[in-house]
């Protein structure tokens, strides 16, 4: 396992003590305002989820969701990775190597903008990013009976987003083994990512999810 450099350690250290330093005494000295001691904590915790990127690589799970469905997905993958989930409100991705991210299909049939959350704001600017060298895989969630012939489209939408951007895409999922009508997502006999249907296929979503990841560790995401 990879260790923290002597220098980090020795600043975390040293911030340590400079906030024993500052909490009051039991003798009643008092130190620096409350505020500075809120600031140092908070560079306390950046500190930490830095210095925590030294053993392992930075890997982020992003959702949008507007039945809850896709969030929890996102916790069952957060769960099966040891990684945290996080609702995507325009994050650049610059500090990650790899991205995990999801959204549902809500505006069925649409040519464009079809997840209706908040990853439809930003699609265009993600196509901007430079994502060289990161490693993006992506998942959906869709309905396969009641839209069957719009199963999972938001998938395609949000892949090729990252795709555009120069990503290494990865995690492409055999269409064996659903039943649905037609998906935008499916390219080839796959599907961009991982599909899933909470509404009539719940029972399947762990083991697929647990396939899926191991699928991800072997395709290069740094997990």
């Amino acid at each position: 396992m990879a260790k923290a450099p002597r220098f980090a350690v020795f600043s975390l250290v040293a911030a340590f003590a400079l906030l024993r330093w500052s909490a009051p005494s039991f003798a009643g000295a008092r130190g620096p305002k409350v505020s500075f001691q809120s600031a140092l904590q908070q560079k306390l915790k950046v500190f930490g989820r830095q210095n925590s990127c030294t053993a392992r690589a930075a890997v982020g799970i992003f959702y949008a969701t507007q039945t809850g469905n896709t969030e929890t997905v996102a916790s069952k993958l957060a769960e099966a990775t040891g990684l945290e989930a996080s609702d995507y409100d325009g994050e650049d991705f610059s500090d990650l190597d790899g991205v995990i991210a999801g959204c549902p299909t809500w505006n069925t049939g649409a040519d464009e903008y079809r997840s209706g959350t908040t990853w439809d704001d930003y699609l265009d600017t993600i196509k901007e990013y430079d994502l060289k060298g990161k490693v993006v895989a992506v998942f959906g969630c869709g309905d396969s009976q009641s839209y069957a012939d719009n199963f999972c489209d938001g998938l395609e939408e949000l892949h090729n987003a990252f795709q555009a951007a120069g990503a290494k895409m990865v995690g492409y999922v055999d269409e064996t083994g659903y039943s649905y009508g037609e998906s935008k997502s499916v390219k080839d006999g796959k599907f961009l990512g991982l599909p899933l249907d909470e509404d009539n296929e719940d029972d399947q979503t762990d083991d697929r999810i647990a396939a899926w990841v191991e699928q991800l560790k072997g395709e290069g995401m740094p997990l």
